[in-house]
């Protein structure tokens, strides 16, 4: 089948699909849009960035490092995996006068 075939097909579902399910009118979604997602769930489930390189068949596994980079829910699950036994990590809470100074930029 056909990279235009398989976005035909798509759009056809995806536009049936957003007739009962609102929370898909105001999203875009492609064969893109849900190879992402696939990646994303398989990197919450616990699989190795380099399955799932493979899987995705990137060249380099530096390409599925991107998807690591940009998933800060991942990154707080590492932290705390990381944190001595017997604590907690803390979360970071900026103080007001930086709030203030990232408002005014």
């Amino acid at each position: 089948m056909s990279n235009d075939g398989i976005q035909y097909l798509l759009a056809r579902h995806a536009d049936k699909a957003r007739k009962t399910c609102a929370s898909l009118r105001g999203k875009h979604i492609s064969p893109h849009v849900l190879r992402h997602s696939a990646a994303m769930n398989l990197l919450h489930a616990g699989y190795d960035t380099t399955v799932i390189a493979m899987w995705l068949g990137h060249d380099s596994v530096e390409t599925t490092h991107i998807y690591l980079e940009a998933d800060l829910e991942l990154k707080r699950k590492m932290l705390e995996k990381m944190a001595p036994s017997g604590t907690t990590a803390a979360k970071y809470k900026p103080g007001d006068a930086l709030l203030a100074f990232l408002q005014s930029l």
